[in-house]
């Protein structure tokens, strides 16, 4: 492919709604919509997804959308255990792969996705919306990395989420019977926990990193075990640590779906992102506030520009990882799913 070469893609596994974000992001980032499929064409999101682009081609053969010649992308965000075999299939077919987290559900899959990426020379990225699609936490990246807190020595990641209701409760606007399946979305770390992990990695600088304990609950739907409410960990590389805390506990009265936070502590002074709403403060979301040795500060974040998918477009024409890394990708996956896997349970949660 070269540089003046139109980027074509499909939509592959359409059952949670951050589709509707990636198929949107490509399509700004100039990307070509030529195909979507799905294992269940008559999920809510899949139907809402044909409607808002009914000139798009809809296949019945999955395999055969991903395996057809002329799609240079595969994005998909499936039932997140189907996530993994839809990449892997992708990659050895000869396309790079945008998946929503988590991006796998096992460390199994997330050894053969590597070994696809090896052996294909195709990329896998997983769509951290929480850094990618925010600009505070761009912001924050250019902050950090002009020095204006020092060095980075510990992030705490907040994560809270709120669950709704089931689908058939809902009349088919709620949560699907899958996301209260253990097996099926992976649990609450290896789901929500990833976009924390992203950002301790990226924030410290760190390479890799170990788990150093993770907890994981169900304190407040004990009559749905499948479903973990809360989930911590603790994680520690070579020059920093981190805590991430995630739930399912954001009430009604909260006017968005989550308190997103963020802190960055340096050695010379600390950040804090409110993400997405500044409680009973500003309106609005992407509040940045900075204190260090000159004094503090607050920024308005709102107009920073975001570039994920813009360099996802590039990385597919130039064959480079510019929109992550593909061994910071990797590592951030691997952390969440040991932290799930090792976690320790309690209340309801199995």
């Amino acid at each position: 492919m070269t540089s003046s070469q139109h980027v074509r893609f499909a939509a592959v596994g359409l059952d949670h709604s951050h589709i509707f974000g990636q198929v949107a992001g490509l399509l700004r980032a100039g990307a070509e919509f030529v195909g979507m499929a799905t294992d269940d064409p008559s999920a809510a999101v899949a139907t809402q997804l044909r409607e808002r682009y009914p000139d798009v081609p809809f296949a019945d053969d999955l395999d055969e959308l991903i395996a057809r010649d002329g799609i240079d992308v595969i994005v998909t965000a499936a039932v997140p255990d189907r996530r993994g075999p839809i990449a892997v299939a992708a990659l050895r077919a000869g396309k790079d792969v945008v998946s929503d987290k988590p991006g796998c559900t096992t460390l199994d899959q997330l050894a053969e996705i590597e070994r696809a990426v090896a052996e294909t020379g195709r990329f896998w990225s997983v769509t951290f919306s929480e850094r990618f699609e925010v600009p505070a936490a761009i912001k924050a990246g250019t902050l950090v990395r002009e020095g204006k807190i020092g060095t980075v020595v510990q992030t705490l990641g907040l994560g809270p989420h709120r669950i709704g209701d089931r689908a058939h409760l809902a009349g088919g606007a709620g949560r699907p019977d899958w996301f209260y399946d253990k097996a099926r979305y992976g649990g609450i770390l290896a789901d929500i926990a990833s976009h924390q992990v992203d950002q301790f990695l990226w924030f410290t600088g760190a390479k890799t990193a170990e788990v150093v304990t993770s907890t994981v609950g169900n304190f407040g739907n004990p009559d749905d075990p499948g479903l973990q409410d809360f989930g911590e960990m603790l994680l520690r590389s070579e020059h920093a640590q981190g805590y991430i805390r995630v739930d399912w506990y954001t009430p009604a009265g909260l006017p968005t779906w989550g308190d997103g936070r963020l802190i960055i502590l340096g050695t010379d002074g600390y950040i804090e992102l409110r993400k997405y709403i500044d409680i009973e403060g500003r309106e609005g979301g992407n509040h940045l506030f900075l204190a260090n040795q000159e004094g503090t500060q607050y920024i308005d974040c709102s107009d920073v520009k975001t570039s994920y998918y813009e360099d996802l477009i590039h990385d597919v024409r130039e064959r480079t990882t510019t929109a992550a890394p593909q061994e910071h990708t990797f590592e951030a996956t691997r952390l969440a799913l040991v932290a799930q896997e090792n976690a320790v349970l309690r209340g309801a949660a199995r």
